[in-house]
């Protein structure tokens, strides 16, 4: 028995720190004693290792989430005032140290006001403590520290100037937030292999400009669904004219969406145009915005259904304040004037090929009769004679 109170004992005072060492951080525990940070790939938790002391435990008697695994362990931080207890895990189903994972769904808000199922996940879990007191009774008050993180799986791809490409975006992480994983680069072909390069006085009307939106560092249960892309003057889309790539349900004729909801990027294209109030301009420049869900696998094909979503009008606008949207900047896109001169083909989609079909099939026909009707007088001038 007096080992097994030795080793309970040595057990008690692994921790570096002693309890005259905390001096006037020695106190009970309060409810502001543990920090979360809800970082993009993992959670990192940090406790006050001094009302742990304090209570009779050390940062080897908390436990999180029941888990033994050395993974899931505290670590004693003495490099900062208060010191702590730190724990970090990863944002992964299947290894979050058994932290709860739970999605919740509900009708949007602010510039989401227009969609009807917004969700958010929320991860979940608890750190308590281990009392290494044997017998019937303890004098230890047993500790319990809470934590959770909210990530909403809609964002705002915002304030997206286009002109040069491919820049990978990086962001500050924000805290309960996955949008410093989310990105968006403009490519050249459709290979999607060559950045897109606009020169100093822009690209020509026409030209295909093929845009990805891609996730990196997400886990893995989660996928991009751009829900509404669109083009406009300002920055801010509140406040200037704009422009509807695509929307729930209803895709501009000359906007391919290539891929949407099926891994961690999207993909789409469209061909370089200008906004007619800029026409007196030498080169318009645009701002490319999109909105976009991290989705979860099982559930991203329900947000293609149509009869599942509301449908904007082309003619809304964000009367919301979008400023606690998140927002990640690319590059400008500016298109050339067109001249008298210009080399660019005509762009036509199928309804305008078949209307140019018909005209010729007609002015086709018309010539005909015109050369029948000549030769039909020709003759009958040769038989008079």
């Amino acid at each position: 028995m007096k080992i097994i109170l030795l080793l309970l004992s040595l057990i008690g005072r692994s921790s570096q720190l002693t309890l005259s060492e905390c001096g006037t951080e020695a106190r009970r525990p309060q409810l502001n004693d543990i920090a979360v940070e809800c970082g993009t790939s993992s959670v990192s938790l940090a406790i006050q290792i001094c009302p742990v002391i304090y209570t009779g435990y050390n940062e080897t008697l908390l436990i999180l989430n029941s888990i033994e695994d050395p993974a899931c362990k505290a670590t004693l931080d003495e490099s900062v005032s208060p010191p702590v207890a730190r724990f970090n895990f990863p944002l992964n189903m299947t290894n979050a140290c058994g932290s709860t994972f739970r999605t919740t769904s509900a009708a949007g808000t602010g510039p989401f006001a227009d969609f009807s199922n917004i969700q958010t996940v929320n991860i979940s879990g608890v750190v308590r403590s281990t009392d290494p007191t044997t017998g019937a009774i303890t004098y230890n008050a047993e500790l319990k520290y809470f934590y959770s993180c909210a990530y909403p799986l809609e964002y705002l791809i915002n304030n997206t100037q286009i002109a040069v490409s491919s820049s990978s975006i990086s962001v500050k992480d924000n805290n309960g937030s996955f949008i410093s994983t989310l990105s968006m680069e403009l490519f050249s072909d459709a290979n999607f292999t060559n950045p897109m390069v606009i020169p100093q006085l822009g690209i020509e009307l026409r030209t295909n400009v093929f845009v990805r939106v891609k996730a990196t560092n997400l886990t893995g249960q989660y996928y991009v669904f751009l829900d509404r892309c669109y083009a406009s003057i300002s920055p801010l889309p509140s406040n200037s004219s704009f422009f509807n790539l695509f929307l729930p349900c209803s895709t501009d004729r000359f906007t391919t969406i290539l891929e949407n909801g099926d891994s961690q990027m999207a993909r789409f294209s469209f061909p370089a145009f200008r906004f007619i109030e800029q026409q007196n301009q030498t080169m318009s420049t645009y701002y490319l915005h999109c909105i976009t869900r991290l989705c979860e696998i099982s559930t991203c094909s329900t947000f293609k259904q149509c009869n599942r979503r509301r449908k904007r009008s082309t003619h809304d606008t964000f009367e919301e304040d979008i400023a606690k949207t998140y927002t990640i900047t690319s590059p400008e896109i500016v298109t050339k004037a067109e001249t008298t001169d210009s080399k660019e083909k005509p762009l036509v989609t199928a309804e305008d090929n078949s209307a140019v079909g018909l005209g010729v099939a007609v002015g086709v026909l018309a010539f005909a009769c015109i050369v029948a009707l000549s030769v039909a007088t020709l003759f009958y001038k040769r038989l008079r004679k």
